[in-house]
C-alpha cells in the first residue's frame, strides 16, 4: 500500500471513504501489472535460462533478489519499539500458530488426497507447500491490505521458529505416519534442519536486519516524523517493484513447463484455489468473531493463506529433483498464489468497510 494511504488515520470518515479510490495508480492497477508481469515473464523465458543454475539457498538468484527487494521496505516500515503491543494480544498469538501449524497443513493434506489421489508426485508436492508457512510475501499482502505491520512482523518471526523446529517432523507425519495409519500410500521426506534454517536466515534475516537498522538509524539521525513522511515514501514502492520483478522471473523460468503441461498445472491449481479460499475466509471470519479489529484480522488471514514457496521449491527440488512432479507442484504454488492473494487484498479492503471505526492507534493508524 502506498504510504499516502497507509499513514491515514483509521477514523470513521476514512472507513466510509472508498478505499480503492484512495490508492495510488501503482496500487489501484496492481492486477493489471501482475498480468503484464506474467506475460512478460513468459516472453522473456529463454533470456533467464542461463541464470537459473545460479542459486541462493537452492532458490534461483533472480528470485532471491526479488524476495529481498520485496521484504526490505515493508520491514523498514515496522515500528519495532511497539512490538510489545502485539505480544500482549494472546488471542492473536494463540490462533495464528494454531491455524498455521495445525489446521492449514491438515487442510492441504486432505485437499491433496481428494483432488490428486492417483498422482502421488503432485500430491506430495502440494503437501510440502502446505507445510511451508509464509515468512516473506505475506508482508507484502499484509501491507497492501492495510494490515497491522507490527503484528505481521511478530507472526512471521513465530512462523520462522516453528519452521525450523517443526517442518521436518510435520513432513514425516503427513507423508509417512498419517498415510500409514489411514492405509494410504506413503512417501519419505529427507530434509535437513540446516536447509530450513538457511532459508529463514537469508529470506527473513537479511531484510529484517536491514529494515531494523534503517528505522533505528534513520529515526536517530532525523527523527520519526522525517523518517515516516520523507524516507519511507521513497523506499516504499521498491516492495511492489520487487514483487513484479519476482513474478516476471517466476514465469520466465517456468513458462515453458506451464505451456508444455497446462492440464497438469490446472489439476494442481484446483486444490490450491480451494486452499487459499478456505484458509483466508475462515481466518478472516475468525478474526472478526474474536473482535481483533480490521488490521489484525487482515494480518491473521493473510498469514494463514500465504505459503513459503521459496522453501517449498527448495525442498522439492533438493529431495526429488528439478524435473520431478513434486518440483512442478512447488512451482505452481506461487504462480497460483500471487494472483489469488492479490485478488484477496481487494476482497479484504472491500470487507474493511464492515468493521466498526477503530480508535487511532499505532497499528490502526496505518
Amino acid at each position: 500500500m502506498s504510504d499516502a494511504v497507509a499513514e491515514q488515520p483509521a477514523s470513521g470518515t476514512d472507513l466510509h471513504t472508498p478505499v480503492l479510490a484512495r490508492l495510488s495508480t501503482l496500487d489501484r492497477c496492481l492486477p493489471v501489472w501482475i498480468v503484464a508481469a506474467m506475460a512478460l515473464g513468459i516472453v522473456l523465458g529463454r533470456a533467464f535460462d542461463a541464470l537459473d543454475p545460479v542459486k541462493v539457498a537452492d532458490v534461483s538468484l533472480p528470485i532471491a533478489i526479488g524476495l529481498l527487494l520485496m521484504m526490505y521496505p515493508v520491514l523498514a516500515k515496522v515500528r519495532y519499539g511497539e512490538l510489545h503491543a502485539v505480544t500482549g494480544d494472546r488471542r492473536l498469538l494463540l490462533f495464528s500458530p494454531a491455524i498455521n501449524w495445525l489446521l492449514a497443513p491438515a487442510l492441504m493434506f486432505a485437499l491433496a488426497w481428494i483432488f490428486l489421489p492417483h498422482l502421488p508426485e503432485y500430491r506430495t508436492g502440494l503437501i510440502i507447500v502446505g507445510l511451508a508457512r509464509c515468512i516473506a510475501m505475506v508482508l507484502i499482502w499484509n501491507d497492501l491490505s492495510c494490515g497491522d505491520r507490527e503484528a505481521a512482523a511478530v507472526l512471521v518471526a513465530i512462523n520462522s521458529v516453528f519452521q525450523i523446529v517443526a517442518f521436518a517432523a510435520l513432513g514425516y507425519f503427513y507423508l509417512e505416519l498419517l498415510p500409514g495409519w489411514l492405509g494410504l500410500e506413503q512417501e519419505a521426506l529427507d530434509v535437513s534442519v540446516w536447509t530450513i534454517a538457511r532459508s529463514v536466515l537469508i529470506f527473513l534475516g537479511i531484510p529484517l536486519l536491514a529494515g531494523f537498522l534503517t528505522r533505528t538509524l534513520g529515526e536517530r539521525a532525523k527523527g520519526r516524523a522525517w523518517y515516516e513522511t520523507r524516507l519511507l515514501p521513497k523506499i516504499g514502492p521498491i516492495a511492489l517493484y520487487g514483487l513484479l520483478f519476482t513474478i516476471v522471473i517466476l514465469f520466465a523460468l517456468q513458462g515453458d513447463t506451464i505451456s508444455r503441461q497446462p492440464l497438469d498445472v490446472a489439476r494442481i491449481a484446483v486444490p490450491l484455489l480451494v486452499y487459499f479460499a478456505v484458509t483466508f475466509a475462515g481466518s478472516f471470519l475468525l478474526g472478526r468473531r474474536l473482535g481483533l479489529g480490521y488490521p489484525r484480522t487482515a494480518t491473521l488471514a493473510f498469514t494463514a493463506a500465504g505459503n513459503n514457496f521459496e522453501l517449498a521449491i527448495a525442498v522439492c527440488v533438493g529431495v526429488f529433483g528439478v524435473t520431478s512432479g513434486q518440483a512442478l507442484a512447488g512451482v505452481v504454488g506461487p504462480l497460483i498464489e500471487v494472483p489469488v492473494l492479490v485478488a484477496l487484498v481487494y476482497v479484504a479492503l472491500w470487507a474493511r468497510r464492515r468493521f466498526s471505526p477503530e480508535p487511532t492507534t499505532a497499528g490502526a493508524a496505518r
